[in-house]
């Protein structure tokens, strides 16, 4: 059995793991085929549109897990997880911007085009850097996972838990939302970072960028799933369990529960991260909105729904949720806030265990029915 290969053995009794992985390679392959290679006019074609939507859809999925990780397995509720999503958009968004060069409204070689609006005659030393991908994915991960590990060692050292870090957190991406607001931090006030043009020399606007895109995030959240599964399997999985149940009992028999509670934080941080670095070059802005509170708020209303504490049940709540609101924001704009409020609240009393445990119930129900009949028939 220890022979055979990693992912063989962690998906061996994962059942949601392998339909998620198996989703995740079909649509590598049928998207591209749908989007590059069927003309406009057959029935199986897929536009451009539809691809940056699926996207998007997959840089949420990986929020929605980096959020699993912690609240699910470790019990640490974040409502502050869309700040790390938003730094690493931003950290994206700026090597984005670096790319557009004189092209901008104002020629500038250098500057943005909302640095020479506001009179900056010099780039920030903190936007050094950017003009460079590797750097920019160097950012994309340290950011988060440097403000994780500091909140992190700071609350976790004090033993701050329960709803008490969760509006910890909730201030922090608050704090960071008024910060990005101001026009004199530099990374373009209210109206955020955006008309971004190529990136490595490509034009975001291409169909092929577009599938490329959609693949990267593919790619990124069947790692992560990988990862995050490969964790929570571990020994080191077990202790981050045994401290969601009973953090002092775990504490007592010697563990370190704030080192497991900091990794698990920081590690689900740069999860986070990269999902925001592969949304905005799908959507092509981001701005200190990102950051706000009810973002996520809304975030665990995804995870909530798909079901607590088994990964694929947060990619399942993602995509459902955001499928939904793309929906009613279209056809019913005005119902979609209340819609949401009432899914929470369904959720919370009538299914805990989410979409993942309601499936189960009913096939449970269903193999107990078969049995009865066939004990009937017999």
């Amino acid at each position: 059995m220890q022979h055979r290969p990693l992912l063989l053995r962690l998906i061996e009794h994962d059942r949601g793991g392998q339909i998620l992985l198996t989703l995740l390679a079909v649509m590598a392959l049928i998207v591209p085929i749908s989007n590059l290679l069927l003309p406009q006019d057959s029935a199986l074609h897929m536009g451009t549109y539809t691809v940056t939507l699926l996207g998007k859809y997959l840089s949420y999925a990986l929020l929605a897990l980096a959020l699993d990780l912690v609240w699910g397995y470790c019990g640490i509720l974040s409502l502050g997880h869309g700040a790390f999503f938003a730094l690493g958009g931003y950290a994206m968004g700026m090597y984005l911007m670096r790319q557009i060069g004189d092209r901008g409204v104002y020629g500038n070689a250098e500057l943005p085009d909302f640095m020479v609006f506001l009179n900056w005659h010099e780039l920030p030393w903190y936007w050094f850097g950017f003009d460079h991908f590797w750097f920019a994915l160097l950012m994309v991960i340290a950011v988060p996972a440097l403000l994780a590990y500091v909140f992190g060692w700071l609350a976790f050292r004090s033993r701050v838990t329960g709803v008490y870090l969760s509006i910890i957190t909730q201030a922090l991406t608050f704090a960071l939302m008024l910060a990005f607001f101001r026009n004199e931090l530099g990374f373009g006030g209210n109206n955020g970072l955006t008309d971004f043009k190529d990136i490595l020399g490509f034009d975001l606007q291409s169909d092929s960028v577009r599938v490329t895109l959609f693949l990267a995030s593919a790619l990124a959240l069947a790692m992560a799933y990988i990862a995050a599964r490969y964790i929570i399997t571990s020994k080191m999985g077990r202790v981050v369990v045994a401290i969601r149940d009973a953090e002092q009992r775990t504490r007592f028999v010697g563990y370190q529960t704030a080192h497991y509670k900091l990794w698990i934080f920081t590690f689900s941080a740069i999860l986070a991260g990269i999902a925001g670095a592969l949304y905005v070059p799908q959507v092509g802005i981001i701005n200190p909105g990102e950051f706000s509170p009810l973002n996520s708020i809304e975030l665990v209303v995804w995870v909530a729904l798909g079901g607590r504490a088994t990964l694929y049940g947060a990619v399942l709540g993602a995509f459902t949720v955001n499928y939904a609101k793309t929906y009613f924001t279209g056809a019913l704009p005005e119902v979609w806030l209340f819609a949401l409020g009432t899914l929470f609240i369904v959720v919370t009393v009538l299914m805990p265990k989410g979409l993942v445990g309601l499936f189960g119930h009913l096939r449970r129900r269903l193999r107990a029915g078969l049995h009865q009949k066939q004990e009937e028939g017999a």
